[in-house]
């Protein structure tokens, strides 16, 4: 009573929010629980694909560097990384490496995700050497092979000496190649429809474009002919399927671009793998017939 006296309004106090407390500190420690999650799934994603995640970063990085150096600079590094004959004659043979990490068009924002996810695929079918290798084989095998073609073609006056100094940076080669080595991963009965898909959709953008096409076609070529001397799988996941789609419509755009041919061409070259495809099945499975009737003749009995 005493105490009461001494403070009238002790009855009124708030009473102690003891539950909305113990929320708060649920509520502090799901999110934590979150960030502990998310912390270690992105740790997991970059254990699976470092060389992807690097790559990445790599351009990122190049992109923004040349874009707050101005204009200039941009034009500079491009004269300079072009692997085109000029360079390659004078012995500026790191142009090899470094013309991968330098776009000429487009921004790095709007085509690195189709890249991603194409390279990653091809990274957690290959792991990271297997991948390095694809990408570096198209990347300066196709390089090579065009330099060599164009080399004959400039001194046969096939085409103008001006092509000598032509503008070739970017990671097209390389992806392109990861996109044909993953041939081999390609279920056996959509294997045909998937080459000659992609082959046709080449070849009839290097017919009405310039030389850098014909290179998309020799770096396809090179990843189809490597993708039996890397890994592949039997079983796809969803999340495979889904790089797959994403990945392979990136490569559309780099084969093709938004104003490239229209797809029958694709479709004619998938129509022919398939016919062929048939005809191959058709001669293997030939002499296994006459194989399996020569041993059902009937014996002459013997006395």
């Amino acid at each position: 009573m005493a105490d009461m006296a001494a403070n009238p309004h002790a009855d009124h106090w708030p009473p102690i929010p003891v539950r909305a407390a113990g929320k708060s500190v649920s509520a502090v420690l799901r999110i934590e629980n979150r960030r502990s999650t998310l912390r270690a799934q992105m740790l997991s994603v970059a254990a699976w694909l470092p060389a992807t995640i690097v790559y990445a970063v790599m351009l990122l990085g190049v992109s923004f560097l040349l874009t707050a150096l101005g204009p200039h600079a941009h034009d500079v590094a491009v004269r300079e990384m072009s692997t085109n004959l000029h360079n390659l004659a004078h012995g500026h043979v790191v142009t090899l490496v470094g013309s991968a990490f330098i776009s000429d068009g487009g921004h790095v924002l709007f085509w690195l995700p189709g890249l991603v996810c194409l390279l990653a695929l091809g990274e957690l079918i290959w792991r990271s050497k297997g991948l390095v290798v694809a990408f570096t084989l198209g990347h300066i095998g196709a390089t090579l092979i065009v330099a060599a073609w164009l080399t004959t073609a400039l001194k046969a006056g096939w085409l103008p000496m001006s092509l000598a100094r032509a503008t070739d940076v970017g990671m097209s080669y390389g992806a392109v190649c990861v996109l044909g080595a993953l041939t081999a991963s390609i279920p056996p009965r959509w294997r045909p429809i998937w080459i000659g898909w992609w082959l046709g959709n080449a070849v009839a953008a290097a017919l009405s474009a310039d030389f850098t096409a014909l290179g998309h076609v020799v770096a396809l070529l090179l990843g189809i002919a490597l993708s039996i001397r890397l890994r592949s799988i039997l079983h796809w996941t969803l999340i495979h399927s889904l790089l797959l789609v994403v990945g392979s419509a990136f490569g559309y755009m780099v084969l093709c671009g938004p104003a490239g041919p229209a797809p029958t061409a694709g479709a004619a070259g998938a129509l022919i793998a398939l016919v062929a495809a048939w005809i191959l099945r058709s001669r293997d499975n030939a002499p296994r017939a006459l194989t399996g009737r020569s041993a059902f003749v009937p014996q002459p009995a013997q006395s």
